[in-house]
Parts: C-alpha cells; structure tokens; sequence
C-alpha cells in the first residue's frame, strides 16, 4: 500500500483542491444542462485535478492502478476507470464529485489518524 504524505493533506492543502474543483462543478453541471459537448473537455480538467492530488499527496509520479492508495477511497481506481471511459456522461460527472467529496473526507480522517 501506497500511504500519504501527512504535510501534504493539511486542511488548508485539501480546501484548495477541493475549491479548484468546486469552481469546475457549475462549468461541467451548465454543459450538461445544455447538452454542450464541452462537457467533457471540462471533466478532462477534473479528472486531472483528481489524479494529480492523488499523485503529489502519494509521492509517486503517476498513478498505478495495480497499486493501492492509503488516501483512496473504496473502489476509486474502478470507478476513476469508468469516468475516464466517458468523460462526457452525466453519471461519470456525478461519479467525479463523489470521488472528491469522499477523498476530501478520508484526507480529514487520515489527518486524526495520523
């Protein structure tokens, strides 16, 4: 197992992440509210967000899907998976926010634990 850099899941770290992608979720909702194709361009960005945080609060450069992540979520690598087969779906986009409510929330349980 892969586990988390403790300085790197600070509040103040984890707020900014998860702000960075709250200023993403009205874009990618309104795409989706036109039926815009840009919708998925925007979940593209998300998706990076995501594994990037992944990435610097793990230490690794890339994400090994082989690998477990003491900062993931149950099931995240599946369902990161499904998303980055179709970006552009609403579900996929309902599936993306989960992942960064439920990562922020084991970034605050990993911060007592530790």
């Amino acid at each position: 197992m892969i586990e988390v850099i403790k300085s790197k899941i600070e509040k103040e770290a984890v707020d900014q992440w998860f702000a960075n992608w709250s200023d993403l979720v009205p874009v990618i909702h309104e795409a989706h509210d036109l039926r815009d194709k840009t919708a998925g361009a925007h979940m593209e960005a998300g998706i990076q967000l995501y594994e990037q945080f992944i990435c610097d609060v793990s230490g690794v450069a890339e994400i090994d899907v082989k690998e477990e992540y003491e900062v993931l979520p149950i099931n995240a690598l599946e369902r990161l998976a499904f998303i980055k087969r179709r970006p552009g779906q609403y579900a996929c986009y309902r599936q993306l926010d989960e992942l960064f409510i439920e990562t922020k929330k084991r970034c605050a349980r990993l911060r007592l634990k530790k």
